[in-house]
């Protein structure tokens, strides 16, 4: 089902946004090599609580922590743990925000000391492929048109796209309709409206697209090894274009 938020749920998702980036913020400034990722995780649980909402991924299917913290070739839903941090690694960090009934949803791939050119690369043709995105959506666009302008920037540059995960609404659910591809074809897929609200997160990986989960049932790795990246934010379509809903002060 398609929910179109009020302008009243915009401004309540706002500030769920605004937690959601201040969390990322403060998690991006926290990162260090020798630091655990579960060090990583409870400073992010700490800054979402200490403003008053609820980390949207604790308990989440079972999820057993407040962020999502996925290492070099791990793409999504890494759990935290006793892994410490590394000189030369990249990290992914995905964030949720519940407040006033209302989530918001961020993720951003940070370096941590001296990264190869390989991955500053990945990261740059990742983020950018968010903010094209994001800069096309508006009523009247398609699906199919955001996902394939991720896709063929993402594979003009030599990478690939996973195809398993995918962007989605975001409202009173973590999880809403439509599902918001990484991929697609140009003028196929459900047209953008006014009062949409979606999270767009391109996941890359500098190797192949094949990806497979882990014996935790969560986390999500690239087969061959290679480094992925991702970046997302939640995004409010009006009719003067896309509103970033998690943007950071």
């Amino acid at each position: 089902m398609l929910y179109i938020k009020s302008d009243s749920d915009i401004e309540k998702m706002k500030k769920a946004g605004k937690i959601t980036a201040g969390a990322l913020k403060i998690a991006g400034e926290s990162i260090k090599a020798g630091m655990t990722t579960k060090e990583l995780d409870k400073i992010i649980h700490r800054y979402i609580t200490s403003h008053g909402a609820v980390p949207s991924f604790l308990g989440y299917g079972g999820f057993p922590a407040s962020a999502c913290i996925s290492v070099n070739d791990e793409v999504i839903h890494g759990i935290p743990d006793g892994r410490k941090i590394e000189n030369g690694d990249i990290v992914s960090v995905d964030v949720g925000a519940y407040i006033g009934g209302f989530h918001g949803d961020s993720a951003k791939t940070f370096a941590v000391g001296e990264i190869s050119d390989e991955a500053k690369a990945l990261m740059k043709s990742t983020e950018e492929s968010l903010y094209l995105a994001i800069d096309m959506a508006k009523p009247g666009i398609r699906l199919g048109d955001i996902g394939h302008a991720i896709q063929k920037h993402n594979e003009d540059n030599g990478y690939s796209v996973v195809k398993e995960f995918v962007g989605h609404g975001v409202g009173k659910n973590l999880h809403e309709d439509p599902e918001v591809p990484n991929f697609g074809r140009e003028g196929h897929g459900l047209r953008l409206v006014s009062g949409m609200v979606i999270a767009v997160e391109p996941m890359i990986n500098a190797g192949t697209a094949n990806v497979k989960v882990m014996p935790n049932d969560w986390t999500v790795k690239t087969t061959d090894g290679s480094l992925s990246a991702h970046f997302e934010h939640t995004i409010a379509i009006t009719d003067n274009g896309a509103v970033i809903l998690t943007q950071a002060d």
